[in-house]
Order: C-alpha cells, then structure tokens, then sequence
C-alpha cells in the first residue's frame, strides 16, 4: 500500500503545481484580453541619442550578411549610429565578416569588427565586452538569425522619453514560419509567450524579461543594473531581473514585430530549449531570494516567482506521465479509495486554461478555425514529448551541472524547397535521447492498450497525444540525421 500511495501522492503533487501555473496563465489571459482593447499610439521625439547596435556572432557563416547589411539599413542618422559587430567565431566566417565589416566602413558607417582571444562568458562575455567600449547612450541587440525592420529604431527610440525606462523588447516574428510542420509547431508556441504573456505582465505592471535580441537597452540600465553576467545561461532573463528590481521600467512593444529564423532541424531546436530551460532554472535559483527580499508589491512577487519558475512545468509533466500508467493499474484493480481518483478530475481545467491560452493567442493575429484546429493538438502533443528533454535540462539545472552556451545553427532559407543538408553546423546524428524517446513512444503505446483492457478511457487521449508526440520527435530524429529530406 505503501508504494500505492507514494505514487498517489507524487502524481497529485505533479497535477496540483501544473494546475497552480496554469491559474497563473489564466490570469494573464485577462490582463491580455483587458489590455488588448486599448488603441496603440505611434510615439515621436524630436531627440535622438547616439545608439550603440551590438551583433553577438559566433560561426555565422550563412546569415552574417544578412544581418550586417539589413543593419546598416536602419533609418537612423548614420553619425549617431555606432555597429559593434562582437565577434567570437573560429571558422571561416570570421574573414567573411571582416570583409562586410569594411565594406560597410568603406560606406561611411561607424562599424566594428571586435574579437576576443578567448570567448569567456560565451554571449555574455562578447556583449559586456562591447559594453566597455560602446560609445551609445542606448544600446540596440540583434542576434544573428534576426532581421531588423527599416523602421526599428525610429519606432523604439522614442519610448526612452521616460527617464527610468530602461528597456523596450519588440515582438519576435517569423520568417520561415510555413516552413515545415516543426517551425509551424514553434511559431504556434512562441506566439503564445510574445502575445498574451509578455503583453499581459507589461499591462500589469509585472516583471517582463528581454528576450535576449530585437530590444533595446538603455546603456546606464545595464551598467548600473551589474552589467552582462555569465553565471547562468539566460543572461537576458538575469539581467532583465536585476535591473527591474533596482527600479528600472521595461517596456513590450507588442504592436512593432521584428522578423527572425526558427530552427529548422530537431537538433538546432533540442539544444536551443536546453539553453531556454536550465538558464530558466539556474536564473530562478539565483533571483528568486532577491524578489523575495526586495520591496515589491505581492503580486509582482508572485507573478515573477511563477514566470521564474515556469520551467519546472516541464520536469512536473514528465513525472506525471510516467506515472499515468501504474495510476492507471492502481485505479483499476481498486487499491486506493476511488475517491483520490475523482478529486483528480478537477485539474482538467488545467488543460482548459491551457486551450484558452493558445486560441486568445492564435486569435489574435489569424483567423482559420480550421487551422487551429489542425495545429493545436499537434502542438500539445509535440511539447507533452518534449517534457523528457526540458526535464533533463530542469534536473541539470536544479544540481548545478554547468554546461557551455551551445549556439543554434542558422540557416538562411525561406523556400520550402530547399533543403539544408550543406548546412556545416548541423549535427548529422541521431540525438542522445533518441533511444530513450523511442522507448518512450512504446511506453505510452500500452497505456493506450491498457485503456482498452482496462475499459477505462479517462487517460487514453493524454496517452496518444504523448505516443503521437514521441513519434513526431522520433521522426524528425530520423529525418534530419539519416534521410536528408528538404524540410
């Protein structure tokens, strides 16, 4: 009995702290739909401070003269324009960007091309590098898979009206959204962060965060807030923490989008939401106490413990689906009361407020019912798989396993007919977690089968929306490393 209990007990406990994040969730919806009624107004001013744009690099063979050129054509006064191109590549990408670098110098932009002799603090180390020479009252980020829109900093620059505004990130978009199912499966997922989140927490006047690119800075914020740090891998996230809690505003910029690359291959994505999730951890590990301790209202603090915290969902989903299946046996060979079993139902409106997370979000900006409807479950089913890899992440960053900033290839292709299989920084294998995964899918196959036993269904579409999910990542696995097919 003891065992039966124990098991009980961890899955309730999985359920009560996933459905406590999705009341979270559910308050933002709120104070999105709320906010979303309010007009939006162009903002002008008639100063314009000298602006530093720094472009972090690191072997950006296939997109680094994109970003350089649609950089330099930013409709802003040149002789107010300071381009740090913060270089730390080791490949033949380095002498490509030097020549863009003097290419560009040749046509009158203050551009320069900055390396390091060692990358210490990966992205971190090369922004504070170029902090201590920045010359910009306002600092401008752009990662190298980012494309500034003419209009960036016309748009930007003038919410630094406010005096203690220390920050405005824009909107990510999506150049490659139609891609593949895999990037149509981000942009569905990313959507749901950059609108009703994001938007809802600026509206309320609760901790936002930088999203690392397509923001701009104001360089005493920075400075004053303890400069880039390299001791989690979210340096964006710390940052953005410490220097809200000196009493720096941020703003989201939720109306300007700035366009960007997804990933298009499963290794390039696995290793990007490895980075997203053990930085989240390591960076709730290392600001949660400081929250807690500040003179923050209550809700700022609960709201930005949650967003801190919303990794752990991942570790919390993984543990209850394993478990799912001895549930399943216990349930029905009766060795618990019924009783637990029924209480559990109530933690279905978890995956309601989720499903009205994702449509506000989908809704926003498109208008096929039909489309959702393909895309949604798809969607859940892929993240529900993705839980074991982002708990592994959880797990490494709760036990401080330190681990370098692994960069996300980039690729350079919008035309779903070309493939990308050249690509020199894509790993051609299959994943660690391939074997694992695929053990996983079978896992999750016999609890389907054990619904039909059994003739209990409660469980059997959160079982199938794992195996699916398993399936897809097993595919794509498969795909990518072995097959070379375009997308």
């Amino acid at each position: 009995m003891f065992l039966q209990y124990s098991i009980l007990i961890i899955y309730a406990f999985c359920l009560l702290a996933i459905f406590i994040f999705s009341i979270g969730q559910a308050f933002l919806i709120y104070y999105y739909i709320k906010s979303s009624k309010k007009e939006v107004k162009a903002l002008s001013w008639h100063h314009q401070p000298k602006v530093t744009i720094q472009l972090p690099l690191f072997n950006e063979l296939y997109v680094v003269k994109r970003l350089i050129h649609s950089v330099c054509e930013l409709d802003y006064p040149k002789e107010l324009l300071e381009i740090q191109v913060l270089d730390d590549s080791n490949d033949d990408s380095l002498a490509l960007t030097a020549q863009l670098v003097k290419e560009q110098q040749a046509a009158g932009f203050n551009i320069k091309h900055i390396t390091r002799t060692k990358n210490i603090g990966f992205k971190a180390g090369a922004l504070q590098y170029g902090l201590e020479q920045a010359s910009g009252e306002l600092i401008a980020i752009f990662d190298a898979d980012f494309v500034p829109p003419q209009d960036f900093l016309q748009k930007l620059v003038p919410y630094f009206q406010e005096a203690q505004l220390g920050m405005v990130q824009s909107k990510w978009e999506h150049l490659n959204e139609d891609y593949s199912l895999l990037t149509k499966i981000q942009s569905f997922g990313l959507d749901g962060h950059f609108t009703v989140e994001q938007t809802g927490r600026n509206k309320q006047n609760l901790f936002i965060n930088f999203n690392g690119t397509a923001g701009i800075w104001r360089k005493n914020c920075i400075v004053e807030a303890g400069g880039w740090q390299h001791d989690t891998l979210t340096e964006d996230l710390d940052l953005s923490y410490r220097a809200q809690l000196k009493g720096w505003k941020f703003k989201y910029a939720e109306a300007f989008g700035t366009p960007a690359e997804l990933p298009m291959e499963l290794n390039a994505y696995k290793s990007q939401q490895h980075r997203w999730t053990k930085g989240a951890i390591e960076t709730s590990k290392k600001m949660l106490s400081q929250i807690w301790q500040s003179d923050e209202n209550l809700s700022r603090k609960i709201f930005g413990s949650l967003h801190l915290l919303n990794a752990y969902a991942f570790l919390l989903v993984f543990i209850a689906s394993i478990l799912s299946l001895p549930i399943l046996v216990i349930k029905n060979l009766h060795l618990v009361d019924m009783l637990y079993f029924n209480l559990m139902t109530v933690f279905v409106g978890g995956f309601i407020i989720v499903t009205i997370f994702y449509t506000t979000s989908y809704f926003s900006k498109k208008t096929s019912f039909i489309n959702f409807l393909k895309l949604f479950p798809v969607f859940l089913s892929f993240s529900m798989a993705m839980s074991f890899h982002n708990a592994i992440a959880v797990l490494e960053g709760i036990f401080g396993f330190k681990s370098d900033f692994i960069r996300t290839p980039k690729f350079n292709i919008n035309n779903k007919k070309e493939g990308f299989t050249h690509n020199i920084y894509i790993k051609k294998s299959l994943p660690k977690s391939f074997y694992i995964e695929l053990f996983l899918a079978f896992y999750f196959l016999s609890g389907m089968m054990m619904s039909f036993i059994y003739q209990d269904f409660g469980l059997l579409p959160f079982h199938t929306l794992l195996f699916c999910g398993f399936c897809l990542l097993n595919f794509y696995a498969i795909k990518h490393s072995f097959m070379g097919l375009k997308n």
